[in-house]
């Protein structure tokens, strides 16, 4: 009798991002703090024998909203006409470059291989900012055996602490010293979890452009000064399990920033009848803010300015 057990794919999975201290300055080498989210990203490999590789993305709800192939000889040979169709010639270019960009840093990946099919599954809204990409970029570098920071800076500018959320299931601490990443665990379990809350601003933000004016605006010395002093509020942030003192804290990151790039906070923009803290996370504009207080408080507040998702601490982080 035939065997009609099915095939197993293999999975990789990465944990999504956020930025709590050392927006923009964590490029030039500040420590951060960072919190790899509950939400993250799947990527199944299925192999068979097509010489394609055909590629499926789904969306948070489950429904394909990118479909490319490939031809499997044309790919390994770096050849962009290994793009035999796609839903997006853009986004197939992009996955083309990651790809591609995985057989140079490993010449293995992908050679005894006479087809594909993968799939990816987001689980999350790709508008969130939780690290679409990242997570994306991570996984094809597990699955290629290769060096995901490396994998992202061929594509990339950027600090690459959303790699090593990716990576990590618990707090971290991110510092990039002579451009190479310094990752270290953290016990971040204040006894106030349940006064922080994230809210989307239903802005999709992109870094990409947050980079390039903190780079115009901040001069050395601005810089030198920012650095040093928010390494030290993230050393007390992650220590402090008092929630007045980690509003403090908040406060003053949000203050060095705001002069660092000559913006003002979110909550002068947007909330300045808010009676907690709030601090943007990542590029400032857009995505999650972290915002403090009681909950019967906060969800009302933003619900009332029009703000639909308002996830409690436990909800969000792994």
């Amino acid at each position: 009798m035939p065997n009609h057990t099915p095939i197993t794919p293999t999975t990789f999975r990465s944990h999504g991002k956020l930025l709590i201290t050392g927006e923009y300055v964590v490029l030039d080498g500040a420590e951060s703090f960072a919190l790899p989210t509950k939400f993250g990203q799947t990527l199944n490999v299925l192999n068979t024998q097509t010489n394609k590789l055909t590629w499926k993305a789904f969306n948070h709800k489950n429904k394909e909203w990118f479909s490319a192939e490939f031809d499997l000889n044309q790919l390994k040979n770096f050849d962009e006409k290994s793009i035999l169709k796609s839903t997006s010639i853009e986004i197939a270019k992009r996955l083309f470059n990651f790809l591609t960009g995985a057989i140079q840093l490993n010449p293995n990946f992908l050679k005894n291989t006479d087809g594909l099919d993968v799939s990816t599954y987001l689980e999350f809204p790709e508008n969130w900012g939780l690290g679409s990409s990242s997570t994306l970029i991570n996984n094809i570098a597990t699955w290629a055996k290769v060096d995901a920071y490396k994998l992202l800076w061929n594509s990339f500018a950027g600090s690459g602490y959303d790699i090593a959320c990716a990576q990590h299931d618990n707090p971290i601490t991110y510092q990039l010293i002579d451009k190479s990443p310094l990752v270290n665990t953290v016990l971040f379990n204040p006894n106030f979890k349940e006064h922080l809350f994230f809210i989307h601003l239903n802005k999709k933000q992109n870094s990409r452009e947050g980079i390039k004016a903190y780079r115009a605006l901040a001069n050395q010395l601005q810089k030198d000064e920012a650095i040093a002093t928010i390494s030290k509020i993230t050393t007390k942030l992650i220590n402090t399990n008092n929630l007045s003192s980690f509003e403090s804290l908040l406060y003053e990151h949000e203050q060095i920033i705001a002069t660092l790039i000559q913006q003002k906070t979110v909550k002068q923009l947007l909330f300045d009848d808010f009676k907690g803290s709030i601090k943007s996370l990542g590029a400032w504009g857009g995505d999650f803010v972290l915002a403090t207080g009681e909950a019967s408080y906060v969800k009302p507040y933003f619900l009332n300015k029009g703000y639909e998702t308002i996830l409690p601490y436990i909800e969000m982080i792994a």
